[in-house]
């Protein structure tokens, strides 16, 4: 039986995976580095914490800040679980649209994979402003100063540059990106580590700002907070802290062992988030203090950056000061760039895989014949998100503010639908041992219920007319509706009008030609459907298998052979 796909795109290689990409490309060190990386760190909580905090000049969270980075973490990391579980049965690039299409069918799919595109090339016009921005104020910290950090067009101008500069990056290899994003990421980790080893010494050693406090246990617990007015809308902010840790798995099929690797380096990715940010927050919270003066984390004009406000108080003035104030912007900096260059490598790949089974234009399934990487899916995502970045710049910033806003009810969305697809996918395991309804159902379930309930609610929260407000406290709607909750579900309303077009040019992956639903007994060894009308020919739509074995004993298998149980066949 041939192993190549019917109809190949241009430039498809015959030997190397699936799909073409380069098999075994990254092992597990380099596949959790993306992850990390992808979640940008030091940007995520610079930009992050002083909301968590407090809100519109109003204590939130105020001391118990980090409480609610542990709570974000819990279904982050029951949706990390979800993505391990369902890699397991078939490490696909396409992550969630292929998971989801299986369990639920072929316009859920195509909708989770729209998600995931939505967000990714939403943020990539905030990752985009972040990086230039930066640019001139690291500058500006090396000593060439420059006023061009609050200039639109040239912040806008040097956030095109690195998303060129970083789709050619993509384009050119996973290896490439994996090497550059140890560099990145090593300097971000250790400057935040220093962050908070710098903050608590001067704590507890009572050289610290008046204002300061000593950490207490009782920060870790929620205790005491509103779930509607406190603990709900901090936790929507504090998700968005953790997203991005699912790169890790879009890079399956270029891993080492795409079966594992990835959905361990998943799992492990939200553990070491979890114990970086815990860290960074309470030593950022005892340093500077919730109030809403000075560098106080409750202050509204410290709540876009608290990094730049902390440090000169933090570092000082001294010539080891500037040192420690230029690596805390150069974090930042490398942050915000590293994480532009690993939100293009999953949504290129979730392109990729959509290509291959039918569920959008075949040409974005073309692979670089030396490079092995997507060429159409990296490229377009590059020059959709400047374009993108462009229009929304033009157009407003206040615009601009509601549709990175707007990221949240994506994540919530397909991360959400993730775990429902899990549940769903294993539900025929779940009873054959407390480890599979445990981790293959209860935990992804909680997930899914827990985003999905934050999704709605934060829909309900975001239609306020007053939920956002630009720098002279206008709000800033769209229909008289708050403009983050209208981008939302415009983003979703466009999915599904493109949806239907595509469905009416092209209707195979629509009509399970190319992506039937499946469970998990269906899918034998790590992602080999078989058929249940017993053909011994089986094989995955346009991605080509093997010959598959069919036998009433598996125990004694040659390497390599595929094979699946007569009695599943006819489960």
């Amino acid at each position: 039986m041939s192993t190549t796909p019917d109809a190949a795109p241009i430039g498809f290689p015959e030997t190397a995976g699936d799909k073409g990409l380069k098999s075994g490309a990254v092992g597990l060190i380099s596949t959790i580095v993306v992850g990390v990386a992808s979640t940008a760190p030091a940007y995520s909580l610079a930009a992050s914490l002083g909301f968590v905090v407090a809100s519109g000049g109003a204590l939130l969270a105020g001391v118990k800040a980090p409480a609610i980075i542990l709570l974000a973490f819990v279904p982050m990391y029951f949706i990390a679980v979800a993505y391990q579980e369902l890699n397991k049965a078939e490490p696909d690039c396409g992550t969630s649209f292929t998971w989801a299409s299986r369990a639920f069918g072929p316009a859920v799919g195509w909708m989770t994979g729209w998600g995931i595109i939505a967000a990714d090339v939403i943020v990539m016009a905030n990752l985009a402003q972040i990086a230039g921005s930066y640019s001139f104020s690291f500058a500006n910290t090396l000593g060439l100063h420059n006023t061009l950090s609050s200039n639109t067009f040239w912040s806008t101008v040097a956030g095109i540059i690195w998303i060129a500069v970083m789709t050619y990056i993509c384009y050119r290899g996973i290896e490439i990106s994996a090497r550059i994003q140890y560099g990145l990421l090593t300097i971000e980790v250790l400057v935040l580590f220093l962050f908070a080893a710098v903050a608590l010494y001067k704590v507890y050693s009572g050289h610290a700002e008046s204002y300061s406090l000593h950490p207490q246990w009782s920060w870790l617990w929620p205790g005491g907070l509103s779930f509607t007015d406190v603990i709900a809308p901090a936790l929507l902010t504090a998700v968005f802290i953790y997203w991005g840790w699912d790169s890790a798995v879009s890079i399956n099929e270029e891993t080492d062992d795409p079966a594992t690797t990835p959905g361990r380096a998943a799992v492990l990715s939200t553990l070491i988030l979890l114990f970086t940010y815990a860290i960074v927050t309470v030593a950022a919270v005892a340093f500077a203090g919730t109030g809403t003066e000075g560098i106080g984390l409750g202050n509204a004009k410290n709540a876009e950056d608290v990094f730049t406000a902390i440090s000169p108080q933090l570092f000082g003035n001294s010539g080891l000061g500037h040192v420690g104030q230029l690596l805390l912007a150069a974090s930042i900096l490398t942050s915000a760039s590293a994480s532009t260059q690993t939100t293009i490598l999953p949504t290129a790949r979730t392109a990729l895989s959509m290509a291959v089974y039918k569920a959008i234009p075949e040409r974005f399934a073309r692979i670089h014949p030396k490079y092995l990487t997507p060429t159409w899916s990296t490229i377009g995502m590059g020059v959709i998100s400047i374009v993108f970045y462009l229009l929304f710049t033009l157009v407003s910033q206040s615009l601009l503010s509601a549709l990175i806003g707007s990221i949240g009810l994506m994540i919530a969305f397909y991360y959400g639908l993730t775990g429902f697809a899990c549940t769903w996918f294993y539900r025929r395991n779940l009873f054959t041992s407390p480890r599979n309804f445990v981790m293959q159902g209860l935990f992804p379930f909680l997930g899914g219920a827990i985003l999905i309930g934050a999704f709605c609610y934060a829909i309900k929260s975001y239609i306020a007319p007053d939920w956002l407000q630009d720098d002279d406290g206008n709000n800033i709607t769209i229909f008289g509706q708050g403009a983050v909750a209208v981008v939302g579900i415009a983003a979703l309303a466009l999915g599904i009008v493109l949806m239907i077009v595509w469905w009416s040019i092209k209707s195979d992956f629509f009509r399970q030609k190319t992506l039937p639903r499946k469970a998990a007994h269906e899918l034998v060894l790590a992602g080999i459907p078989h058929d249940p009308a017993g053909d011994a020919e089986i094989r995955l739509p346009d991605a080509g298998l093997p010959d598959i074995l069919i036998s009433d004993d598996l125990s004694n298998l040659p390497p390599g052979q595929r094979a699946v149980r007569r009695e599943d066949l006819n489960d």
